[in-house]
């Protein structure tokens, strides 16, 4: 299995009338099916009032892949919107396309660019994440070699996800495998071995 796949980067909204009929998509990035149902179930609370509840997921793990025209008319609505997500390829995502019916129809083909249009704007809006293998780093450093560390894991490409400040600075990264001794040898040289980088583990993640 490709351990290297594309995702959405954070949850996002976006909307747009066609007809006289508003349709809202959503998109939240999902680990496992649990988590796209309760989405959907919020969505659908979210919005009691909506003629349609158009959905579509896909999971990288198990190849769990759903969708759902929920009314619409077959294959004009659940295919077309997860077709987007096919096409570029995009796994652990669940898409809401929300539509309040204007009194107007759009025909088959109507409901086909309107659908697919909901998933390409949830996913602009998103952004796209990479997926990857990623080790989840710490280092103990001392104030004086701190603003030194910090500009060393920036230029890096470390994505720094937490720092404590006490007696000295507990930072916590993220960085490539294949990234992580290189650093670690560069942070204990400019601190003259003060400060050690400790692997902690790996993870499938967005490094970003």
């Amino acid at each position: 299995m490709n351990t290297v796949y594309k995702a959405p980067l954070r949850a996002a909204e976006a909307e747009f009338s066609e007809k006289k009929s508003r349709f809202i998509a959503l998109i939240t990035p999902v680990s496992n099916e649990q988590e796209a149902l309760d989405f959907l179930r919020k969505t659908r609370k979210a919005h009691p009032e909506a003629t349609h509840c158009v959905y579509a997921y896909r999971m990288k793990t198990n190849g769990i892949c759903r969708h759902s025209d929920d009314g619409e008319p077959a294959g004009t609505a659940g295919m077309p919107l997860l077709d987007v997500f096919l096409k570029q390829e995009i796994y652990d995502f669940c898409c809401a396309a929300v539509r309040y019916f204007g009194g107007i129809k759009l025909g088959g083909g109507g409901l086909v660019r309107a659908y697919a249009r909901c998933g390409a704007i949830a996913l602009e809006a998103a952004g796209i994440a990479t997926i990857r293998e990623v080790a989840l780093c710490s280092a103990v450093i001392p104030y004086s070699y701190y603003d030194q560390v910090r500009r060393l894991l920036a230029a890096g490409g470390a994505n720094v996800t937490s720092e404590d400040f006490g007696i000295d600075v507990t930072l916590r990264f993220s960085v490539y495998p294949e990234e992580a001794e290189a650093l670690r040898e560069s942070v204990a040289e400019i601190s003259s071995g003060a400060v050690t980088v400790l692997v902690e583990g790996y993870i499938m993640g967005a490094h970003v």
